[in-house]
């Protein structure tokens, strides 16, 4: 059977139930859901789709995009959505790696993404951002049945490409079982009912917002508010609803930015927050600040979880239970998770700072083409190495003190530094250069780039910021360039990162 889909089929009790609505009131029940996802499994057969075969995205957020990825798993094939920041350049990479059948974009970046598409020899189709492009043309002239693929448990559904400190992405690829059995999980710790509406404001193309939000929403059977994007008047609004037809939210998953954006606004009162159960923060760690603002002003503490692109979610505050500031809470039920000492992978006595491994049905089946990478990042007992650096406490509650990568987050997006670095090493007039991230009141981190000039070299910071915008993501952009005569080294000759945050962090 088709694991995923058919286990999310199962739980649809009422056809007529919205499934998702827009804040201009556009309605989508769960009827539609099937019908369109049917329509869209037809079209990617007729392009040539099949199973096993890579389909990749880049649009902006719509409910066709939903829609989409669910026929994807009806067709067999395996989903890789692409952050819509990411440039050309950035997708060739992605196209030459993972060799998808299609490309689906927004007409827009069709001509953009021509010479990438060629020499990868990938086909791109165009889907509008309404009922218009190549594919809506296709999906709307095919029959609303569509016989779903049998799909097993262990077969790839998706694979998300997460960058590497060696500068290479990684394609980590997850399983039907992988995301079918972490979503059951939290749909039940965090109690989420037919009754729920979800004010869905993350970007799809992430795990967070299209795994952990969409699929809780639909192994509920709920609803969802679904936002182009976060918004803070939209989610206000969506919260105090009142408009017939309308419907109200009563969770909110997000980032910490978007808490620390909300608490700027005169409207978030504990009025507003009145038809709301429950907030949920991930994809970047929370500051204990904003978790104690959070709760003087709105009564609510916020629910923060602990994921990764590999392992979807690992740990969760609890529901019912204390929900402690500045940690992650417990591991999930059917994940395993210890704390290590990095070089020896000995387990550490409770309390002790080390690094954090895990393993459950949640754990990633490895990295696309790259077997030995995948081997290396997990124990002979099948534990994943996360590369983060945690502790328990003795109520087994998890904190994360740091990351042993050099991984950084900006607004609950995943950067790392030798992508950076590369780019800005290439540059004529450049000896060397460290990206680091510094504390950012609004994203959580910002980058900040060290560069080393070569002696009499006139290189700026325009050019440099020049040449990065060809390059790489708006996202991994520097907030900060600053110039050196040399980077801090230890006996090794290892660049010390930590002097540099220090240094710079003030």
């Amino acid at each position: 059977m088709n694991h995923l889909f058919n286990l999310i089929l199962a739980k649809i009790a009422d056809p007529e139930k919205i499934f998702i609505q827009t804040p201009e009131g556009l309605s989508i029940r769960y009827r539609q859901m099937l019908s369109a996802s049917a329509r869209y499994a037809h079209a990617l057969t007729a392009l040539g789709v099949e199973p096993g075969d890579r389909v990749a995205v880049q649009m902006e957020k719509s409910p066709a995009y939903i829609f989409i990825y669910l026929a994807s798993l009806r067709a067999g094939a395996i989903f890789l959505p692409l952050n819509t920041a990411y440039t050309p350049h950035e997708v060739g990479y992605f196209l030459s790696d993972a060799k998808p059948r299609i490309l689906i974009c927004d007409p827009e970046r069709r001509e953009a993404l021509a010479g990438a598409a060629a020499e990868a020899d990938v086909r791109i189709v165009v889907h509008g951002h309404g009922q218009d492009g190549e594919l809506f043309d296709l999906a709307f002239a095919s029959p609303e049945k569509f016989d779903t693929i049998p799909r097993g448990p262990e077969d790839i559904a998706a694979i998300l490409y997460t960058s590497g400190t060696t500068g290479r992405s990684k394609g980590a690829m997850l399983s039907h079982d992988n995301l079918a059995a972490n979503s059951l999980t939290l749909v039940d710790v965090w109690k989420f009912t037919a009754q729920d509406v979800l004010i869905h404001a993350l970007p799809v193309y992430h795990t967070h917002g299209l795994f952990v939000a969409t699929h809780c929403t639909l192994f509920a059977g709920a609803s969802m508010i679904f936002l182009a994007k976060f918004d803070v008047a939209r989610i206000l609004e969506a919260m105090q609803e009142k408009r017939e037809g309308f419907l109200r939210g009563t969770v909110l998953m997000g980032v910490p930015t978007f808490y620390t954006r909300l608490l700027a606004e005169p409207g978030l009162t504990r009025e507003a927050c009145a038809s709301m159960r429950l907030f949920v923060s991930g994809s970047a760690p929370l500051l204990a600040d904003t978790h104690r603002a959070w709760f003087e002003l709105t009564g609510h503490a916020i629910l923060e979880h602990y994921g990764m692109t590999e392992t979807n979610m690992n740990t969760s505050n609890p529901y019912d239970g204390e929900r402690i500031a500045g940690t992650v809470g417990p591991a999930l039920p059917d994940v395993e998770l210890r704390v290590t000492d990095p070089e020896t992978g000995v387990e550490l006595p409770q309390g002790e700072i080390g690094m954090i491994e895990v393993r459950g049905p949640n754990v990633f089946k490895g990295y696309w083409l790259m077997p030995e990478k995948t081997a290396s990042e997990f124990r002979p007992d099948g534990f994943f190495i996360t590369g983060d650096l945690g502790q328990i406490d003795e109520q087994r509650y998890v904190r994360i003190v740091g990351r042993g990568k050099d991984l950084i987050i900006s607004g609950g997006l995943n950067i790392y530094p030798k992508e950076i670095e590369t780019e800005i090493d290439s540059l004529p007039g450049v000896v060397e250069s460290a990206a680091i991230g510094l504390p950012d009141a609004d994203f959580g981190e910002s980058v900040a780039a060290i560069v080393v000039r070569e002696k009499g070299g006139a290189i700026d910071e325009a050019q440099i910021r020049a040449a990065l915008s060809e390059r790489l993501a708006k996202f991994k952009w520097p907030k900060t360039i600053v110039f050196v005569d040399d980077l801090p080294r230890n006996a090794m000759g290892k660049v010390q990162k930590n002097v540099l945050r220090k240094q710079y962090g003030g």
